[in-house]
């Protein structure tokens, strides 16, 4: 894959004629996964528990590195527009008490691993992770050098929240090898942020950005969204030339997700003010284009990075990989998730920790792995991740080696290929009966051309955002 190929296509490729797009949204807009796995979680029941989780874990092997991933369910603010599992705290005790919860979870995962497990990565997620202080911090890397021997060069990721992000922070997390970071900024505008509860100034991003470069962290993120209340293109396009002037290595720009019946606190959000699909699509090819002329990459659908930093290496060698935080370079088969609601990924399936906090210390305290729910993955799921990977990663798929692959022929997907036919007829993906392309205008839509995989996927359960 060249550069040229992955550019993203410019808002007249994909908005134009208005009524077409008009057409195209009211086909392909409507509510599909996000696909960061498959199946997704919204299939996760209590078929996976304890004890099979654990067996999974007795079963990883030694000899080949894992990725580990730590929740921290913290935040000094409440964002509305959040869609984290997450809760306000003003108690550095809180934050304490929960990390001796996560050394006691630690420890169970212990006892069920082989000895002499490797992790060459470690993501901080949240939450807030930089809510925690040093000694907090210093007590989080104890506990996961305790269960796992870090790789030499292990990538260590966090993500940050500005406002309450310090010099000394980002100091502590440097020590232990902080190598990646990324930053919520969302939008600029001071009428988009006080519609969603969030208010930071540029000033204070540009600092953060300025003390992770002071300790040579190699790859900043900063994340941003359209689709948010009162949000217009000039407001997107307003906040993507101020943070533009930061040169970040790589800016994900997400589609907000209103779930109210998912996420309580989004019903202060007054539905009324939230642009609607048409003016969202336009958001997102704009900032696409915006950013193409800046020099960014297209990475999949909604990340952008410079040409040299990893994910545009990876996404032009055909490497990309799509997992629960996004698109990434980590090729790692099994994820071993830590903390409240966290996930953890085998190649047997997915395990999930107790969304709730209570809940989940309930179960470490009763000495049993806090697992709530999951899913075990079998061969036909293995098929359909991978074309949908594929498709969400490249945007093109060959069909007849992922079937071969498989031990399949191209007939078992007979009836897929058949739902494929008004896609491709409304020029959104093209196929030659070998390989599955999907084309610059149907980029946007990928995720409904991915979806066309899903057989799990109920159309009519509202379960997911919007397609663009």
């Amino acid at each position: 894959m060249t550069d040229q190929m992955l550019a993203p296509p410019r808002a007249s490729e994909v908005s134009a004629p208005a009524d077409v797009t008009g057409l195209l949204l009211s086909r392909y807009g409507g509510q599909v996964p996000r696909y960061t796995s498959y199946p997704t979680a919204a299939q996760f029941g209590p078929e996976v528990g304890a004890d099979l989780h654990g067996e999974w874990l007795s079963q990883v092997s030694p000899h080949k590195p894992v990725s580990v991933y730590a929740h921290i369910p913290f935040c000094a603010r409440l964002c509305w527009f959040c869609g984290c599992n997450t809760r306000v705290v003003n108690s550095k005790y809180s934050l304490a008490g929960y990390l001796a919860v996560l050394r006691a979870e630690a420890a169970l995962v212990e006892q069920r691993l082989p000895a002499g497990v490797w992790a060459n990565a470690l993501h901080l997620g949240g939450g807030t992770p930089n809510l925690l202080s040093r000694d907090d911090l210093n007590a989080l890397f104890d506990i996961v050098r305790h269960v796992f021997k870090l790789a030499p060069g292990a990538e260590v990721a966090a993500e940050l929240d500005p406002a309450s992000l310090t010099r000394e922070w980002v100091r502590a997390a440097a020590f232990h090898g902080l190598s990646r970071a990324s930053l919520g900024v969302q939008d600029l505008s001071p009428h988009v942020q006080a519609a969603v509860n969030r208010r930071e100034s540029f000033e204070v991003v540009a600092s953060s950005v300025a003390w992770l470069r002071e300790v040579q962290v190699r790859s900043i993120n900063l994340d941003l969204m359209y689709g948010l209340p009162c949000q217009t293109s000039a407001d997107v396009v307003a906040t993507l030339d101020q943070v533009l002037r930061l040169q970040p290595e790589r800016i994900a720009l997400f589609g907000y997700a209103h779930v109210p019946w998912m996420k309580a606190h989004q019903k202060l959000i007054d539905a009324k003010d939230l642009p609607g699909l048409s003016e969202r699509f336009d958001q997102s090819a704009i900032a696409a284009e915006h950013l193409a002329r800046a020099g960014y990459v297209a990475i999949g659908l909604d990340h952008f990075a410079l040409p040299h930093d990893e994910l545009a290496v990876a996404t032009r060698e055909g490497r990309l990989h799509r997992n629960f935080q996004g698109y990434t370079t980590d090729a790692c088969k099994t994820l071993i998730g830590l903390g409240a609601s966290s996930i953890s990924s085998f190649a047997q399936g997915y395990a999930q920790n107790a969304s709730t906090e209570l809940d989940w210390r309930r179960r470490v305290a009763d000495g049993v792995l806090p697992t709530a729910r999951g899913r075990v993955v079998t061969e036909d799921d293995r098929f359909r991740g991978q074309i949908i990977e594929r498709l969400m990663c490249d945007f093109a798929v060959d069909l007849e080696q992922a079937c071969a692959d498989h031990g399949r022929g191209l007939d078992r997907l007979a009836e897929e290929i058949g739902r494929l036919e008004a896609i491709i007829a409304d020029g959104l993906a093209e196929f030659d009966g070998r390989r599955l392309a999907v084309t610059r205008r149907g980029r946007p839509f990928v995720r409904s051309v991915a979806a066309v995989f899903d057989r799990y996927l109920q159309p009519s359960v509202a379960r997911h955002a919007p397609a663009v």
